[in-house]
């Protein structure tokens, strides 16, 4: 009698898991490294950031990774993937770096100072067909995604008009934020991008038919882009669906709050908008509306903020390419240059 002998199948080797470097580790890189981590799907292989005291506290977190000095030492190490949170003038350049050398990128908003700079970066990530991810961190709360949600489902009817807000009492405590050359601009650049996004996101990225602005700095009326940058900025877009979209950005307003942030969506049955809590940066609450009585959609707590940089994290680590959606982030910049009249 002949023996049968079974060959099993070899398993399949499981994909390798991404090696990240992150350039810059302050705050915000250290909370995106925390999220990251939590996924469970990347390794930390480099750490750079000029100051010693940072890369200390992120290697808390990530203790195997290596401590360099530069984003090329990062490159240098063969990594898949680096998140980027330095100042937004290096935006542009160390994404376009890291893309040519086939790594994908996380990086802070701004990706670029302007839509030139950021339509280059997009260009790289297209050619070498890597992913790429900006931190536009509000599309991530609760709230957002309810509310993309229900506009999307057309429930709204025609949206027609669109409120956006962010008012911070504070102002950025770093010199090179009040530098056009370095920051690209002031509250537009810092607090409006997420605005603009967020009108264009939920709305499915409708075309743009114009856009003003106007911007002021200590109360007065900006006079020159090149050498001053904006703490106050009111902005109306009229898309060619014909709805109008405004919004109102500023930092150090005398709020009476820490902060005041909103979008609200208004369609012809219904609305739905997105709000803080007790002026939090942190906390939001979704709402219905329909006619004078309001729904409760969403309310605290929702951990969000590092929500964006976990998305991108689990994507690489699935084997995700370049996304055309990337070219939304052009279209973002578009609006940005011009409120700012370039």
């Amino acid at each position: 009698m002949t023996r049968q002998i079974l060959h099993r199948a070899a398993p399949e080797t499981p994909p390798a898991r991404p090696r990240l470097g992150f350039l810059g580790v302050g705050w915000i890189g250290r909370h995106r490294m925390q999220a990251i981590l939590g996924t469970g799907a990347i390794d930390v292989a480099a750490i750079a950031d000029p100051s010693p005291e940072m890369v200390a506290e992120a290697c808390k977190f990530a203790p195997d990774a290596q401590p360099v000095a530069t984003l090329d030492d990062i490159l240098d190490l063969g990594v898949d993937g680096v998140v980027i949170a330095t100042p937004s003038a290096m935006h542009a350049e160390q994404s376009i770096r890291a893309l040519k050398r086939g790594v994908a990128v996380f990086c802070q908003k701004p990706l670029g100072r302007t839509a030139v700079e950021v339509q280059a970066v997009v260009d790289a990530a297209r050619n070498a067909d890597r992913l790429l991810c900006v931190d536009l961190s509000y599309r991530f709360t609760e709230g957002m995604r309810r509310i993309h949600e229900i506009i999307d489902s057309g429930e709204l009817g025609h949206v027609y008009a669109v409120d956006l807000v962010f008012h911070n009492a504070y102002g950025p405590d770093k010199p090179w934020f009040y530098d056009p050359v370095l920051s690209g601009g002031g509250c537009v650049m810092d607090l409006g991008v997420h605005l603009v996004d967020l009108a264009l996101w939920a709305l499915d990225n409708p075309d743009i038919a114009s856009v003003t602005g106007k911007l002021l700095s200590g109360g007065a009326p900006l006079t020159d882009v090149t050498t001053q940058v904006e703490d106050y900025a009111v902005a109306t877009m009229e898309l060619e669906t014909g709805a109008v979209v405004q919004l109102a950005c500023s930092w150090r307003l005398q709020a009476g709050c820490d902060a005041m942030i909103s979008a609200s969506f208004y369609g012809t049955q219904g609305g739905v908008s997105l709000r803080n809590v007790n002026g939090s940066f942190y906390d939001f609450t979704a709402e219905r509306y329909r006619g004078t009585s309001r729904e409760t959609v969403t309310t605290p707590p929702d951990e969000w903020g590092g929500r964006a940089a976990a998305d991108w994290a689990s994507r690489l680590a699935a084997g995700e390419r370049f996304d055309p959606a990337a070219e939304q982030l052009v279209d973002v910049a578009k609006v940005l240059d011009r409120i700012y009249g370039r």
